[in-house]
């Protein structure tokens, strides 16, 4: 007795709609990536009973002819490739040709099609079979209508959810079919009412806020960036706004919306130092690279895709990500209610590095970031100052502190406030990181060693980080129990405390509580640049001021302090008009 069968074309569409089709968002997608494969400029979706009971696609594409239609419920039926060598760097959407035949065969399906305006054809088909053709009239465009989806397969039909949680499946996949071509126009109906209506727009940042809105839209950020062969663009969430709202995810890999881990991890990576531990930020990324470095033939519903060398592509995107986080862009700003795109900002004043004192952020962590007194301002002439430090001096912006907490500067498009701390906290994380990363330890030695009684957590957290502790300046040794004699310390500016700051670190290192996806030297970085920072209500003279502000523009990530708060606010000079009743 044969135990192997050759299974009939119905039972085998219907195994193929089980890989294409889940559910009624499946059908909207392909549906949708034909008309954007046949050049459609305009896409209008219909749905019913969330796609229970109809999904109806209409679009102003090729068409196609009496002779193709047909063809195109037929198994493996594709105009996309005609070579197995096609498949390498394939650009279309649609090219497995098991989409239509796949849906067709679980569903009562209708196609109408034209070529041209004038002259068509309508085919109507019953679980797979073709039941009847005919000619019609209508435009060029195809609109291919499906009803009772999973009629003849109980099994599956049992497991579809409920008609609100299939709409909004539907929804998150034409939105994801829409940011992938801005250019297209958009619609989607459900139950005879409109929804939602895109028109084509010229960019990323116009469609986001055709979704989501222009406020929402307006607070990401630019993300611009190309790396060898890998170019990645699109926009992300400023720190600050990280879990104020809903996230929002989406990756296209050469025009093409794709689920992909690795991309989102090395994009969120790159906001390490910059959010709260359990916070993930919105992201919308593109990136596009050679299509013979990327095959998208490897997921039944093309979901997914395999990089030939994965590993230069997420660091592409985590530097791209990296990148836009570093720019003045990424603080927060305030103006008419909503965020605006800040100008250059601080970028305005950013001049070379120079190796003095006050107005450089890269001397050695051995000098104190801040001038010990007042005659640091004294006129150049009289001190022997080099005229190049006296020119970028006098680049720098009036300064003001308010509330002892704030340092304030006017641009031209708004006032900047700078909070003291947080500024501070960024600038000292970055050095304490150049110290970790290089292995130096510059330290000042002590005249009277300093004896810390600690408790056991703090002995134990002390014991976890000594290596990293002596790289950053702390030479520490054992007295026995759980005391220490500390002997050297670090210095990074005159208004260190030395012992509190390694006690309130120890503290908080208690239970090794790791933050996010930071590692071990990066927490201790994090945890002591927050506890050695300036505190909020300690006055600043002209001159700390000063040095605060030209390390702070020197950072790679100035806008924002290790907790994710942000470093710098910008109150637009439209806010103030309209608060006073000037607009």
């Amino acid at each position: 007795m044969a135990l192997i069968r050759v299974l009939p074309s119905a039972v085998a569409d219907q195994i193929a709609a089980g890989e294409v089709v889940e559910r009624p968002a499946s059908v909207v997608k392909e549906l949708v990536e034909n008309a954007l494969d046949a050049g459609a400029t305009s896409v209008e979706v219909v749905i019913e009973e969330g796609g229970h009971k109809l999904i109806r696609v209409s679009d102003d594409g090729s068409g196609m002819d009496r002779e193709d239609a047909p063809l195109a419920l037929l198994r493996h039926g594709t105009s996309k490739i005609r070579t197995a060598a096609d498949l390498v760097g394939v650009s279309s959407f649609g090219f497995r040709g098991e989409a239509l035949p796949a849906i067709a065969s679980i569903s009562r399906f209708g196609m109408e099609t034209s070529p041209a305006d004038g002259e068509g054809i309508a085919l109507e088909a019953t679980g797979g079979t073709v039941t009847a053709t005919r000619e019609v009239a209508r435009r060029q465009g195809t609109t291919v209508s499906v009803a009772q989806l999973f009629y003849n397969v109980p099994a599956r039909r049992k497991f579809l959810r409920s008609a609100r949680s299939e709409w909004r499946a539907i929804t998150e996949a034409l939105n994801s079919q829409a940011l992938t071509r801005p250019g297209v126009r958009f619609s989607l109906a459900h139950d005879g009412r409109n929804v939602l209506s895109l028109p084509a727009v010229s960019g990323l940042r116009a469609r986001v806020s055709g979704i989501w809105g222009g406020r929402y839209a307006g607070a990401l950020l630019d993300v611009d960036d190309v790396a060898g062969v890998v170019q990645v663009s699109g926009l992300v969430e400023r720190p600050a706004d990280v879990g104020t709202t809903t996230r929002r995810v989406f990756v296209a890999v050469n025009g093409r919306s794709v689920r992909d881990n690795g991309i989102v991890r090395a994009a969120e990576a790159a906001y390490r130092s910059t959010i709260a531990a359990g916070l993930r930020p919105s992201l919308f990324l593109s990136v596009r690279l050679p299509a013979d470095a990327v095959d998208v033939n490897v997921h039944p519903a093309k979901a997914e895709v395999r990089f030939r060398d994965r590993w230069p592509i997420e660091r592409a995107v985590e530097s791209a990500v990296r990148r836009a986080l570093g720019t003045f862009d990424s603080s927060a700003m305030m103006g008419r209610g909503h965020y605006t795109s800040m100008p250059r900002g601080m970028d305005d004043f950013r001049s070379p590095p120079v190796e003095v004192g006050i107005l450089t952020s890269t001397a050695a962590v051995t000098e104190p970031l801040f001038a010990a007194g007042e005659e640091a301002t004294a006129d150049a002439t009289s001190t022997g100052e080099p005229a190049e430090v006296t020119r970028i001096r006098e680049e720098i912006p009036p300064l003001f502190q308010f509330k002892r907490t704030y340092i304030a500067f006017e641009h031209a498009d708004g006032l900047v406030l700078i909070d003291q701390h947080s500024a501070h906290e960024r600038i000292l994380y970055e050095q304490f990181m150049r110290l970790l990363e290089t292995g130096q330890a510059p330290a000042q030695r002590l005249l009277l060693p300093i004896t810390l009684h600690l408790g056991p957590a703090e002995g134990d957290a002390f014991e976890a980080n000594r290596e990293y502790l002596e790289r950053i300046g702390f030479e520490v040794e054992g007295f026995g129990g759980n005391t220490l004699i500390v002997n050297s310390v670090p210095m990074p500016h005159a208004r260190f405390d030395a012992e509190r700051c390694l006690r309130e670190t120890l503290d908080a290192l208690t239970g090794d509580r790791i933050a996010g996806t930071a590692t071990r030297h990066e927490h201790l970085a994090a945890t002591i640049a927050c506890k050695a920072a300036i505190k909020a209500g300690e006055e600043l003279s002209l001159p700390e001021m000063r040095s605060l502000f030209t390390s702070l523009r020197d950072t790679d990530l100035p806008a924002h302090d290790v907790h994710g708060r942000s470093t710098i606010v910008q109150l637009t000079w439209d806010e103030l008009d309209r608060r006073f009743g000037r607009r």
